[in-house]
């Protein structure tokens, strides 16, 4: 579910992402995309597993919004991810908020 909050687009992400739902990933976050929002904030909140093959998914978003000049952002991730996050350097590349309402202020939303 995509919601327009503010200056932000967001969606709300749920439940695994691995190799077997990354094609299904993929293709939601690219509609995201293609709506044009500048600033996109995806709320992990819902998301119960993520392997390797999710993490490719969200860095490859990142890189996909960053071509077109928008912004993406993560919320609202759940302690594990935030973990995984952490030990692969992917924190470093991927902006985390504790929650979407940090998130949608960073950006004057």
């Amino acid at each position: 579910m995509t919601i327009v909050s503010g200056r932000c687009l967001v969606a709300r992400v749920s439940g695994e992402m691995d190799d077997q739902s990354t094609g299904w990933f993929r293709a939601q976050f690219k509609e995201l995309i293609a709506r044009g929002g500048r600033f996109l904030v995806l709320d992990l909140a819902g998301v119960s597993f993520c392997d390797s093959a999710g993490l490719n998914v969200l860095l490859t978003t990142r890189r996909q919004a960053d071509a077109i000049g928008a912004v993406l952002v993560l919320a609202c991730v759940p302690d594990p991810l935030r973990r995984t996050l952490e030990r692969t350097g992917a924190g470093h590349v991927l902006r985390v908020f504790d929650t979407v309402a940090d998130a949608e202020a960073a950006f004057g939303g």
